[in-house]
């Protein structure tokens, strides 16, 4: 799988793990250079606090338009050091 925003792949792995319907990136197969930091945090029920990250690619932000759960609950420990992608961003085989 390929997560692709502005024409770049912004992370790529055969591992991902679908949660409801998003595809959860092993951290390690992101590219961190085109992560910046965000503030913005949101509470999911089951999964806990999430944390987020813009994405900047050419000049171009994408904010909050990465996620992932730090500290995820126990129920949802599988996206533990996962990412996933919306706002944009395109995952496809």
């Amino acid at each position: 799988m390929r997560a692709v925003w502005n024409g770049t792949v912004v992370a790529h792995s055969d591992d991902t793990i679908v949660v409801e319907g998003n595809h959860y990136f092993p951290a390690e197969s992101v590219d961190r250079s085109v992560l910046r930091p965000s503030g913005t945090r949101t509470v999911c029920s089951w999964k806990g606090t999430a944390s987020y990250w813009t994405l900047e690619v050419d000049g171009r932000t994408n904010p909050d338009a990465a996620w992932y759960y730090p500290e995820p609950k126990p129920e949802a420990a599988h996206v533990r050091d996962r990412v996933a992608f919306w706002r944009g961003v395109t995952v496809e085989a």
